[in-house]
């Protein structure tokens, strides 16, 4: 078949536009000057004044040795998580501090935790799941209305006292934490941790 040249041209310029066009367009490369390396959990977090890591375990290492030394844990009560309020002007996870000290206390062999109202719908779900679901074997269910209830619950609270001026910044945390009787509505225990974070220009 003979094509004009012209036509020709056309064709092959179009082709290579096409191939052009369906070119695979390669991923830009990120790449980072930074070193990474890892470090001692445990080592002493001064980065700056700011409530950090060190502070964290500070208050969880205090609060647990409080409450285990008090010896209000005999026949391993159950015990509960309630509201931790966070007072400061900074922005802190507290529930990172409240599992850092519930997690040591149930090492420890000598206290129970039950759902915190912020896990009950979880349990509620499972249960609900079970039985009404029609998937599971008869007796090998959870039966509803079984769950334990706390003897105990833990309130806690993290105030904070900032001051400074051209060259300093104080920073001074407060962390209380109290363990109420639930049925007779008594603080059995109650104790707090005092930190202060000075910082200079």
């Amino acid at each position: 078949m003979y094509l004009r040249p012209s036509l020709l041209c056309a064709l092959l310029a179009s082709s290579a536009f096409l191939t052009a066009c369906q070119a695979p367009v390669s991923s830009p490369v990120v790449r980072f000057d930074r070193q990474v390396s890892y470090g001692d959990a445990k080592s002493v977090e001064l980065v700056t004044n700011e409530f950090g890591s060190t502070d964290l375990q500070m208050i969880a290492e205090k609060m647990t040795g409080s409450l285990l030394e008090t010896g209000i844990f005999q026949g391993r009560p159950t015990v509960t998580v309630s509201t931790v309020k966070n007072k400061t002007s900074e922005y802190i996870d507290t529930t990172n501090v409240m599992s850092s000290i519930q997690t040591a206390l149930v090492k420890s062999g000598k206290v129970r935790f039950v759902r915190s109202i912020n896990e009950m719908q979880q349990g509620v779900d499972e249960l609900a799941r079970q039985n009404q679901s029609g998937l599971y074997k008869q007796g090998t269910t959870a039966k509803v209305g079984n769950m334990t209830a706390a003897k105990y619950t833990m309130e806690g609270e993290l105030t904070s006292i900032v001051k400074q001026n051209a060259a300093t910044k104080d920073v001074f945390y407060k962390f209380t934490l109290k363990l109420f009787d639930v049925q007779e509505g008594t603080i059995e225990w109650q104790d707090e941790k005092e930190i202060r974070k000075t910082s200079t220009r």
